[in-house]
């Protein structure tokens, strides 16, 4: 059995599913609160219980799901397939697919993450498709693992989820109970700060370099891949008030004016720098370029109940994870674990401890916003007390977070749906992928 066979096995051993990984750290986190504080145990089980529905924390899990939906639904559309199709048509050898998927890939996910998620497994799929037709030899596993690769980027982008939300007024101050904690992060501190740019721009050259000069080493064989596309419109026979669903005109009318809403916006936003740019604000503009590039409302709302299906464990996970942030709120969780962090660090290591742990939650928690609801008010508690950069020290977190994406491949899922692929396929690839992440993660860390 190959290493990457027996790796794909042991994921499959030790990790049961998202949901069941979320029940046992729920338990694990009462007995460990329960052990070290002295409240009764009555007051720390309603504690979870009315974190579960925390109204601001529920409006958090919305707006990600929106975030994903929505950048799903964009990538389904027919203008994102005449791209990808236009993309495809040149390329004629392993070695190119792989530079320009990852090129591409990471382009879009670095705008959204549902987006580039999709786009990379579709290109991915019609060039395989391609291929097949053309009865040109393709490594097909190393292009599937090319269109993962932007879920290595995603956490640093513009739909981050940490990222966001320290960017909404007052969310700060609502995970971390703590005075010193700004309003908010604007997104000129974080997405678009010198060493997120940075990380972001060496990452889009060597990835697409280093897979450029493995598509020229790899076996590549003429695949057999059967063309699959859909076309979302269904254009069947309507009568009367229904034909306002297939009206291509009034989609691209509405789409419009949302978009030059969402521009009047960003132009006349008096505050911080990029301070306009909020979960809501990027899922309004997703909304209006759903709208614009999708042939009709009757494309956009097939594409929707498509793309809702992935957003299911956001909806239920993630409760369970605002739960377990008030236990551990509640129990002194949070003050213990930040004074260990304290204790162990100082302002040069702190950012790559967490790197490193974020790296570890993600395994068990492969969700970014779920993450951030938990260690969030971890690190900014540390950071506080140790006089490190609060935008470095999330940025750490989103880092450590996207990297292990790489190792775990739960949101492969969808890209191993579209393609076809399994995932010990791609895994010797995306092992690539996360070594060269956590070489350049941890360079802009020490250098910045």
């Amino acid at each position: 059995m190959s290493f990457t066979q027996k790796y794909a096995d042991w994921f499959r051993r030790i990790l049961p599913s998202p949901f069941s990984i979320a029940i046992l750290l729920t338990l694990f986190t009462l007995i460990l609160t329960l052990l070290i504080s002295d409240k009764p145990a009555s007051d720390l089980v309603i504690a979870w219980q009315d974190g579960l529905w925390n109204s601001n924390l529920l409006a958090f899990a919305f707006q990600m799901m929106l975030m994903l939906v929505l950048g799903h639904t964009l990538a389904l559309s027919s203008f994102f397939d005449r791209l990808i199709s236009w993309l495809v048509k040149p390329i004629t050898s392993t070695a190119q697919a792989a530079a320009i998927v990852t090129f591409t890939t990471i382009l879009v996910a670095f705008f959204n993450w549902g987006l580039g998620l999709i786009f990379g497994a579709i290109l991915a799929r019609k060039l395989g498709e391609s291929f097949t037709k053309k009865r040109l030899p393709l490594n097909y596993p190393l292009i599937g693992a090319a269109g993962y690769v932007g879920l290595m980027v995603w956490h640093g982008g513009i739909s981050g989820s940490a990222l966001t939300k320290v960017a909404e007024a007052g969310h700060l101050q609502s995970i971390g109970k703590n005075t010193a904690l700004p309003e908010a992060i604007y997104y000129g501190d974080t997405v678009f700060s010198t060493m997120n740019l940075t990380a972001f721009v060496i990452l889009l050259l060597i990835i697409p370099f280093t897979f450029y000069h493995l598509g020229k080493r790899v076996k590549s064989d003429v695949p057999e891949i059967k063309s699959t596309y859909i076309d979302t419109a269904q254009n069947w026979k309507l009568e009367g008030a229904e034909k306002i669903d297939q009206s291509a005109l009034l989609s691209k009318i509405i789409g419009l004016l949302l978009l030059g809403l969402a521009g009047y916006l960003a132009i006349s936003f008096d505050g911080p720098f990029l301070g306009f740019i909020t979960p809501n604000y990027i899922n309004f503009s997703l909304l209006a370029l759903c709208l614009l590039l999708h042939t009709n409302f009757n494309s956009f709302l097939n594409a929707i109940d498509d793309a809702i299906k992935g957003s299911s464990g956001i909806l239920i996970q993630f409760p369970l994870y605002f739960g377990i942030l008030a236990l551990m709120q509640s129990g002194g969780l949070i003050e213990l674990v930040s004074n260990w962090f304290i204790a162990v660090s100082n302002t040069t290591t702190l950012p790559l401890f967490t790197l490193f742990s974020a790296g570890l939650v993600n395994i068990f928690v492969p969700s970014g916003g779920g993450q951030w609801a938990i260690q969030g008010p971890i690190i900014l508690e540390a950071a506080t007390k140790l006089g490190v950069s609060l935008p470095k020290i999330i940025l750490a977190l989103a880092y450590g977070d996207q990297l292990t994406n790489m190792l775990q491949p739960f949101w492969a899922l969808p890209l191993l749906s579209i393609t076809g692929l399994k995932a010990k396929d791609i895994l010797p690839y995306t092992l690539v992928l996360f070594l060269l992440g956590l070489l350049v993660f941890i360079g802009v860390l020490l250098v910045f």
